[in-house]
């Protein structure tokens, strides 16, 4: 499973005054993926700040090819692009009630280790979890 989908439903707070999806929201929508990924392979963010370690976006990019409004439904694929070290990596597809691609997206983020605030390896634990997804 390297990729993941959810949905979720546009809420009136998340539109312009003409009912399109602000912009800054979609970064909510590529965290929403990313955690219930994550949450699919049995992994839980908060679980793994816990343990010391946290997983700041070092790298964003978005790619908006259409609108999305007011009480439309999203999918968002969450997809993990390569095997993680001290980085990881996802690519993002979001698409409308139409199954039309929206939104492209990607996110780099880097394991820390919240004690010495510095980079560490991704986690033993994650990686043979990983090792078991279809490469």
């Amino acid at each position: 499973m390297k990729s993941h989908e959810i949905q979720t439903r546009i809420r009136y707070g998340e539109t312009d005054q003409m009912g399109v999806v602000y912009h800054g929201n979609y970064v909510q929508f590529l965290e929403m993926g990313r955690v219930e990924w994550l949450r699919a392979l049995g992994v839980s963010y908060k679980k793994m700040e816990e343990e010391g370690i946290m997983l700041p976006v070092i790298s964003l990019q978005l790619n908006y090819r259409k609108s999305a409004y007011y009480d439309d439904v999203l999918t968002i694929k969450t997809t993990l692009k390569k095997m993680p070290s001290v980085k990881i990596e996802f690519d993002y597809e979001i698409r409308n009630e139409n199954n039309e691609i929206i939104t492209l997206g990607n996110t780099v983020l880097a394991f820390i280790n919240m004690e010495t605030n510095r980079p560490t390896r991704c986690p033993e634990y994650l990686l043979k979890k990983f090792d078991k997804l279809d490469w």
